[in-house]
C-alpha cells in the first residue's frame, strides 16, 4: 500500500511541480534527449529489480529495493531546496525505507553484496547542475518519471517476495 501511495504522490507531485511543456508523466519521443539530459544532470538510475532466482537472491533484491529507496530520498532532498511540495514524498520514502529494513531483518539476510554498500548514491552532484529553471524542471519531472518506474518493478518484487519460499538442499 505505501508503493502504491508513492505512485500517487508522483502523479500528484508532478503535476503540481513540473510545468514545463513536453514533460509529461506519459511516454514522449523525446526519450532520447531526456536520457541525455539525465546523464549531462547526473540523474543515476535506479537498481534494477529482476525476479528471484540463484544468481539475484532474497538479500540481493531488497538490498537494491533499498539502494533505490535511498536514491530516490536523496534525489528528492535535492530537489526540495528549489521545489516546494515534496515533503510527503519524502516521507513516503523514507517510511518505505523503514519497511524495507524491516524485510530485511525479518529474512534475516547478511547485507552481504549490497548495493548500498558501496555507498554509490551517497555523492549526489545534482544540485550543482540545477542552474536554471529549466534543469529543475527537468530533473523533477526525470527524478519522478524515474521513481514511478521502480515503484512499478518494486510492487513485482514485493509480490515475488511475499511468494518466496527458499529452496530446501535436495527438495526436488
Amino acid at each position: 500500500m505505501l508503493v502504491e501511495k508513492i505512485l500517487d504522490d508522483v502523479v500528484t507531485v508532478h503535476a503540481a511541480a513540473v510545468n514545463t511543456e513536453g514533460l509529461t508523466l506519459e511516454p514522449s519521443a523525446h526519450t532520447t534527449t531526456l536520457q541525455m539530459m539525465a546523464m549531462t544532470l547526473g540523474i543515476p538510475a535506479a537498481p534494477v529489480l529482476k525476479p528471484l532466482s540463484e544468481r539475484f537472491t532474497l538479500d540481493t533484491c531488497l538490498s537494491h529495493m533499498l539502494a533505490g529507496s535511498q536514491l530516490y530520498q536523496g534525489l528528492m532532498g535535492v530537489l526540495s531546496s528549489r521545489l516546494s511540495g515534496l515533503g510527503d514524498l519524502q516521507a513516503d520514502l523514507r517510511d518505505l525505507q523503514t519497511s524495507i529494513n524491516g524485510m530485511k531483518e525479518l529474512a534475516q539476510t547478511n547485507g552481504g553484496g549490497s548495493v548500498t554498500d558501496d555507498h554509490q548514491y551517497d555523492n549526489l552532484d545534482l544540485a550543482s547542475r540545477l542552474h536554471g529553471n529549466y534543469e529543475v524542471q527537468v530533473a523533477a519531472h526525470l527524478t519522478l518519471a524515474q521513481l514511478r518506474s521502480f515503484c512499478h518493478d518494486l510492487i513485482r518484487s514485493l509480490r515475488a517476495v511475499a511468494t518466496y519460499r527458499p529452496q530446501v538442499a535436495g527438495a526436488r
